[in-house]
C-alpha cells in the first residue's frame, strides 16, 4: 500500500513539474519603461525662444517648460515580440505621427538573423533620437529637426555577423500621418548598412511633398581613448521635383571624466537649397551631462547659433543667438 501511495505522489509530482515546466514555456516576457524630463531655459537676446528645443512652437520655450513624457510597454514570447511607445507633451508633438503614438511595431524573429518588423518605428536616420535620455545633448540638431522622425511601414533586419548588418524597409511616405492618410499611395524604399559602428542609410521616393526624394545619411563613432568619443553624422537630402534639398554635418566631442560626469561640444553646420538659392546655419552646443542617481541626469546646454540667412529656428531676424539650457531628464 504504501508503495502505490508513493508512486501516486511520484506521479503526482512529475506531472505538477511538467505543467509548471510548459507553463514557464508559453508565458512570455513584459517589460514597462519610459522616461520624463522637464528644462528651465533662457537665451540673451530679446524675445523668448530657444533654438533646438524639439516642440510645436520653439519661440514659446522660455523660463520652466515640459519637454517629454513617454512610457513604452514591451511583451516577448519566443520569437515574436510588440512595443507600444506612448508619448506626451511639447517635445513629443511635433514627432508624433498618430496621436500619442510614438512607436507602435510587432516584429517576429525568422532566424538568428533575420527579423522582421511591422508597424509604427524611430527613424534608422541620424545620430540623435526623440527620446532625450538617449541623447547626450538635449538641445537637437538641425539635421535631426530636418527629419524624418519616423516611418510607417514593414523593415527587414538582416545580421550577417558582429560586424556587418543590413536593413531594407519599405514604408508610407514619412510625410504622412495617419490624420492625413496615404490615399496617393506615397511610398518610400530604404536601407541600411551597418559595419563596426558605422551606418550608411539612404530613402528614396516621395516624402509627402516630392516624388523623387532622396536621403543620404552616414552615422557613427570612434573611441579614440579610453574616455574621449568622437560621433559623426553628415546627411544629403534632394528633390528634382522641387528643386530643393538640404546637406549638413555635426560632429560629437565627448569626454568622460568619471562614472557620473561628461562634457561635450557638438559644432554643427546646416544649408538648405531652394533652386539656385542658398542659406545656411552654424551651431555651436556645450554641454555638461551629470548623472546623479542611475536614474537622474542633469543635461546643461550652452549653445551659440549663427546664420545670415535668418534659419536661426526661432529667431528668424537674428543674426545670431545665444540661450542656457537646464534639463531634468528622469528615466525608469
Amino acid at each position: 500500500m504504501k508503495k502505490i501511495i508513493f508512486t501516486l505522489l511520484l506521479a503526482t509530482s512529475l506531472i505538477a513539474s511538467g505543467q509548471e515546466k510548459v507553463d514557464k514555456e508559453e508565458k512570455g516576457k513584459f517589460t514597462l519603461s519610459g522616461t520624463v524630463d522637464v528644462y528651465g531655459t533662457a537665451n540673451f537676446v530679446d524675445g523668448s525662444g530657444t533654438p533646438g528645443i524639439l516642440i510645436a512652437n520653439p519661440g514659446n520655450a522660455n523660463g520652466f517648460g515640459l519637454g517629454f513624457a513617454n512610457t513604452v510597454f514591451a511583451y516577448t514570447k519566443g520569437k515574436t515580440g510588440v512595443v507600444a511607445d506612448i508619448a506626451f507633451g511639447p517635445r513629443a508633438d511635433d514627432a508624433n505621427m498618430a496621436g500619442a503614438i510614438n512607436q507602435l511595431y510587432a516584429y517576429y524573429e525568422v532566424s538568428d538573423k533575420v527579423t522582421i518588423t511591422a508597424g509604427q518605428f524611430n527613424t534608422f536616420l541620424g545620430y540623435e533620437v526623440i527620446n532625450p535620455s538617449a541623447n547626450f545633448n538635449y538641445t537637437v540638431s538641425y539635421l535631426f529637426n530636418a527629419g524624418p522622425f519616423s516611418h510607417t511601414g514593414v523593415k527587414l533586419d538582416y545580421t550577417s555577423s558582429e560586424d556587418l548588418s543590413f536593413m531594407l524597409a519599405l514604408t508610407n511616405a514619412h510625410g504622412i500621418s495617419s490624420a492625413d492618410g496615404n490615399f496617393g499611395g506615397d511610398m518610400q524604399i530604404g536601407g541600411q548598412i551597418g559595419y563596426k559602428g558605422q551606418f550608411l542609410n539612404v530613402i528614396y521616393g516621395s516624402d509627402g511633398s516630392a516624388d523623387d526624394a532622396l536621403y543620404l545619411d552616414y552615422t557613427g563613432g570612434f573611441d579614440l581613448s579610453d574616455t574621449f568619443f568622437l560621433g559623426i553624422n553628415a546627411a544629403y537630402a534632394n528633390s528634382s521635383d522641387t528643386d530643393s534639398g538640404y546637406t549638413g554635418a555635426a560632429l560629437y566631442l565627448q569626454n568622460t571624466f568619471s562614472d557620473t560626469f561628461a562634457l561635450g561640444l557638438r559644432p554643427e553646420y546646416f544649408k538648405v537649397s531652394a533652386g539656385t538659392a542658398d542659406a545656411d546655419v552654424f551651431a555651436l552646443t556645450l554641454t555638461a551631462n551629470a548623472s546623479l542617481t542611475d536614474n537622474l541626469k542633469l543635461i546643461t546646454d550652452l549653445r551659440y547659433d549663427s546664420s545670415e540667412d535668418g534659419l536661426i529656428e526661432a529667431f528668424a531676424a537674428e543674426k545670431s543667438v545665444s540661450a542656457l539650457t537646464l534639463a531634468a531628464v528622469y528615466s525608469f
